[in-house]
């Protein structure tokens, strides 16, 4: 647009507005502070806008479905079945964003989304994908000079935690029969993905889900020190808002995904 062009489309947004959003000082313009954060405010809706309307233009005849992944279990569960899903439904994209917490389908950009937890996400439907069991594993060189014999003895190590999981170890202990909650102190992580690598380099013992470890136990990169492992309460969901049950994408997916939904499905290799 010309200089012209831009001067009077703001002239008329502040009509609009009935308020002054420029200071004209002769050949400059500087927006007001108060231009200043309403263009700040606004800026994330018209990018969001923008996005919605290229997603639009770029969907193939069967649509495409905009997915909220947990990453973990996205990259450890999700992702190796994916291949397959391409192959019969070649007409259907996925998009895929992380997000660690639940969020409002109605403002943000997604049609479904992989949930831990319980199905009580208020406005929508769930499909139960897989229970979560868990392990206590560490590093073979934090266990030298020591001892664990007895779920007790894990106390006498640090411990790692995930922000996602709180109350994770408390409950694994009180399931033992062992009272613990004052000796529960250790360090916090966000995701998986840094408590593994913690965990690898010998930093406490974490609570991992079995599926995430089971190539660390192979080869030796890391030891259970619980053989079995203890299911927990939450569980991983495919979520989507009620609005959406009928869209075409999210209705292949979802009639896919529960052929693939069995807690026992072994992972590919």
């Amino acid at each position: 647009m010309t200089q012209g062009a831009v001067s009077r489309q703001l002239q008329t947004l502040e009509k609009q507005l009935g308020m002054e959003l420029v200071q004209r000082d002769q050949k400059r313009l500087t927006l007001t502070s108060e231009a200043q954060d309403y263009a700040a405010e606004i800026r994330q809706a018209l990018n969001q806008i923008v996005q919605s309307t290229l997603r639009l233009q770029a969907a193939p005849l069967a649509g495409t479905l905009n997915l909220a992944i947990l990453p973990a279990f996205g990259m450890r569960w999700l992702m190796p079945r994916l291949p397959e899903f391409a192959r019969l439904h070649p007409d259907v994209t996925i998009n895929m964003s992380t997000r660690l917490e639940p969020f409002n389908f109605a403002t943000e950009p997604f049609d479904a989304a992989i949930h831990f937890g319980n199905a009580d996400w208020p406005g929508t439907r769930s499909l139960l994908l897989k229970h979560e069991q868990l392990l206590p594993v560490c590093a073979p060189g934090l266990l030298e000079g020591r001892s664990i014999s007895a779920p007790e003895d894990i106390l006498k190590l640090p411990l790692l935690h995930i922000q996602t999981r709180t109350t994770a170890w408390g409950d694994w202990f009180e399931r033992k029969g062992i009272s613990a909650k004052e000796d529960l102190s250790g360090t916090i992580y966000d995701q998986f993905a840094t408590i593994t690598q913690a965990a690898l380099h010998g930093l406490g013992v974490a609570l991992m889900p079995d599926y995430l470890v089971e190539q660390d136990l192979a080869t030796g990169r890391l030891v259970a020190l619980h053989g079995e492992a203890a299911e927990t309460e939450g569980a991983y969901y495919l979520v989507w808002p009620e609005r959406k049950s009928g869209a075409p994408a999210l209705v292949k997916f979802r009639e896919w995904l529960a052929g693939k939904a069995q807690p026992e499905d072994p992972l590919p290799r």
